[in-house]
């Protein structure tokens, strides 16, 4: 590990291609339901960093495998130390959308 590895992006395309070869995954986008709206990671559930501590109505098993992401990564960062402060063991930040140059879903 590097001195400045701290300052490096995250790769979201390969945490998004670890994600679909992981059985049993999660992968939750934190960003505002608007947001998810505009272009979203297939796959991909919206679940806002603002509604987080909610998580267990979805992802009950703390083991499970779960991934996340937002616009920029600050907020997927935010959501990785929040989802582990509540007892969530196997869970992966994986960076901004906005370095994603892959195909995106719309919802309407």
């Amino acid at each position: 590990m590097g001195i400045f590895d701290f300052a490096k992006k995250k790769d979201i395309r390969e945490g998004y291609r670890k994600f679909l070869e992981t059985p049993g995954a999660y992968l939750l986008d934190v960003r505002e339901r608007y947001e998810f709206n505009e272009g979203n990671l297939a796959r991909s559930r919206s679940f806002p960093l603002s509604q987080i501590d909610k998580i267990e109505s979805l992802v009950r098993d703390k083991s499970a495998p779960v991934f996340v992401y937002c616009q920029s990564g600050k907020r997927s960062k935010e959501a990785e130390k929040k989802l582990r402060k509540m007892g969530y063991t196997n869970v992966t930040d994986i960076g901004g959308i906005e370095e994603y140059n892959g195909k995106l879903r719309k919802q309407t």
